[in-house]
């Protein structure tokens, strides 16, 4: 870890830009994956705005600072949403987080094509993070110091903020699916909300567009 934080503060200073990435929704079995990229000059202070890791914060806190966040001139963002059938193509037939980390490396990368910034911090999905940094590069148009880092959403208050965007923005669809079916909790295979509304639409559940049909606590429920 420290070797990440020595490359941080010394690519920080020499770095224009930096742009901090990392997702919200990776293991829930409803709704989507979405993957965030906030683009920032190194010298602006995040910490002042409030910006730490997003589960560390209220909803309503991170409501607040993702509209902050838009309000800053000179930050850029791009957001992207893997919807579950998407998700499906990939993991369905093979191992599920090898898959899963595949495409997770592969929209980062799109999002790091369209962003300014010269240094990229991402939060390190795969249990390696070197492999997973390598991943991302095989997708990459363009040259870029990249700092892969576990817990980076806690570390660097760029991977922070994009957590925070992440977040919001998964949430807002969450509640768009309950306005239309109901409460179906928070999505993830450790709510009982959830698990219950699984086993009261038994008969249903797989034909539901926001389900992750081939997520294995599904099928153990089933």
């Amino acid at each position: 870890m420290h070797r990440f934080l020595k490359e941080y503060l010394f690519c920080s200073v020499i770095a224009l830009r930096i742009i901090g990435i990392d997702e919200a929704g990776r293991g829930s079995v409803f709704g989507p994956l979405v993957i965030a990229g906030v683009s920032i000059d190194s010298s602006y202070d995040l910490k002042g705005l409030g910006v730490k890791d997003s589960k560390k914060l209220s909803p309503e806190k991170r409501e607040t600072i993702f509209a902050e966040l838009k309000a800053v001139n000179g930050i850029e963002m791009v957001i992207k949403e893997l919807k579950p059938s998407l998700i499906d193509k990939y993991v369905i037939n093979g191992k599920k987080h090898m898959k899963l980390n595949f495409l997770e490396a592969k929209f980062m990368a799109l999002i790091i094509n369209s962003l300014p910034g010269e240094l990229v911090i991402v939060d390190a999905a795969d249990t390696s993070e070197r492999l997973f940094a390598s991943q991302i590069s095989f997708f990459l148009k363009r040259s870029v110091i990249m700092i892969s880092s576990h817990h980076a959403d806690d570390i660097y208050p760029a991977v922070s903020a994009a957590s925070i965007v992440a977040k919001v923005t998964r949430d807002s669809r969450i509640a768009k699916i309950r306005v239309l079916y109901g409460n179906i909790g928070s999505g993830y295979p450790s709510d009982p909300l959830t698990r219950d509304f699984i086993r009261k639409n038994l008969d249903s559940i797989n034909r539901l567009p926001f389900v992750r049909k081939s997520w294995k606590t599904l099928k153990r429920v089933l």
